[in-house]
């Protein structure tokens, strides 16, 4: 006699479990907090406000560990890690190439870091190369003098000889005026070239601007020179920071919630009609959780098996309207449970929830949509804000302190402009670009914490909207108004050649 088959018996166990929702959210409100007080600190001791009297940054001051009252000099940045100063490089090249001569040489100046910033000065080592043609095999001698007319590095070589490489050195290239140099032949030249490149130290170091404060490592990108880690940024990326990712993530937990309401009167019309058709509510539940309700399915799932385990129906909804949480399916659910418990028609009952829940999603979607070009208006507005900050900074800013840079009458560079009776003061173009970026910073929160509340009413929501304007000065700061002249960075001399050539 063959074994009776035993029947696998599937249990399926939806123990409860406590919500991770705040949990997270508090989670990531405290690295939220703790990265956005980072950038704050960062910013702030970069800052015109915590200049010490020695003219340095807190930052600076802290990291170099320079007493405040102690002015510091080259030797005492370049034994510090970030003012420690890289070299420039310059470099001279001929406008148009040399030809059909048999000497001819080239005038220059040499630049040298001010002596106001150190008596110390690093060396500035030299390379110089060329390229000489000849019809003929020829000698050549490519030269440099100093100002003095004191030779100073040579080449000689042959314009046929193989592996001739045209190439001088200088160990240290002094600051002054009238170098030469100079090409020489025995035969005619045809073509000639020569590329001089020089290591050149202006005391800045390569992460700061003239006033010590953090401007960042260059980035080039797309032909555009940006300084992403600019002091300046951190003070927009401390606000965004802090609040943005809490707002998005809680907004999206809004955002799932609001889908479930909007299935909810669904689900209670479908019961209702299971009701009316003679099926136990434990049942009518059951069935329906094998429909398609979207984001309320897995609620309608668990209900279903709560009710398989012999859970009342009234413990089972009053779970569901606890999980969800929100006022309008808390009301219905409460409703509900008082008619399931005091008996009789609950169908009308479901039907009139569904009805009242149906409205009042009716009433929020319409709402948002009223609202809708009120939030229009208010991005408009921060958009043509940011622009006239835009052009102010880049364009009338320079301008004006492009015209009191000027020399006065009296041979004194920088003694500001007179206007009738009114002197206008020479301005730092750096000063002025803070004030407008804290302006388009702090408008950005009015104005997105005001699009977020009238469009939900949530503060989570505003400061969505506000996360995003940021993000948008930031990038317009970075892209259009932070250029070199403007942040403090020092206009590179160069390797000065003196008009035209001549026969030595």
């Amino acid at each position: 006699m063959a074994r009776k088959k035993k029947e696998k018996i599937i249990v399926k166990l939806d123990l409860p479990k406590d919500d991770s929702t705040l949990t997270k959210l508090y989670a990531i409100l405290a690295v939220s907090i703790f990265l956005g007080l980072a950038s704050f600190t960062f910013w702030v001791t970069n800052s015109h406000f915590t200049t010490a009297p020695n003219g340095q940054p807190l930052f600076v001051n802290t990291v170099c560990k320079y007493d405040p009252n102690y002015i510091p000099t080259f030797v005492d940045n370049e034994s510090c890690p970030i003012l420690k100063d890289e070299p420039d490089i310059l470099v001279m090249e001929p406008e148009d190439n040399w030809m059909e001569f048999l000497r001819l040489g080239q005038m220059f100046d040499v630049p040298g870091m001010d002596e106001n910033i150190s008596d110390v000065r690093p060396p500035q080592p030299l390379v110089g190369t060329c390229d000489v043609e000849t019809a003929v095999p020829s000698d050549y001698s490519f030269i440099l003098y100093d100002p003095e007319g004191k030779e100073i590095a040579r080449y000689s070589g042959n314009t046929y000889a193989n592996g001739d490489k045209c190439e001088l050195f200088v160990d240290n290239m002094e600051k002054g005026n009238l170098y030469q140099l100079v090409i020489i032949s025995e035969e005619e030249v045809q073509d000639a070239t020569y590329r001089l490149e020089m290591d050149y130290y202006d005391g800045v170091p390569e992460n700061m601007n003239n006033k010590s404060q953090w401007i960042g490592p260059e980035v080039n990108l797309g032909g555009l020179s940006l300084r992403p880690t600019i002091f300046l940024n951190f003070f927009g990326i401390g606000f965004f920071i802090t609040f943005w990712p809490a707002s998005f993530y809680w907004d999206k937990v809004k955002e799932k919630t609001n889908r479930m309401e909007e299935k909810f009167p669904d689900f209670l019309r479908d019961l209702a009609e299971y009701w009316k058709g003679g099926l136990s509510m434990t049942v009518a539940v059951q069935t329906l959780a094998t429909s398609e309700y979207g984001a309320l399915n897995h609620e309608v799932k668990k209900m279903s098996d709560q009710l398989s385990w012999g859970v009342a129906f009234g413990d089972v909804i009053e779970m569901f309207a606890a999980r969800v949480g929100t006022p309008l399916v808390q009301r219905a659910i409460s409703l509900i449970s008082e008619a399931n418990r005091a008996g009789g028609k609950i169908s009308d009952i479901l039907v009139t929830a569904a009805n009242d829940s149906r409205e009042i999603k009716f009433l929020e979607g319409e709402r948002k949509r009223s609202i809708s070009s009120y939030i229009s208006v208010i991005w408009t507005s921060y958009g043509v804000f940011l622009g006239v900050i835009v052009v102010l900074a880049k364009v009338f800013i320079p301008a004006i302190a492009g015209s009191n840079s000027e020399p006065g009458d009296d041979g004194d560079a920088g003694g500001g402009q007179q206007l009738g009776n009114m002197v206008i003061r020479n301005i730092e173009p750096l000063f002025f670009l803070t004030i407008f970026y804290y302006g388009v910073t702090m408008q950005a929160l009015g104005n997105g914490s005001m699009a977020g509340l009238m469009a939900t009413g949530r503060f989570t929501s505003g400061m969505k909207h506000s996360g995003l304007m940021i993000l948008m000065a930031i990038l317009c700061f970075n892209i259009i108004v932070f250029s070199p002249d403007l942040i403090g960075i020092t206009t590179l001399p160069a390797l000065k050649p003196a008009a035209g050539t001549f026969s030595p």
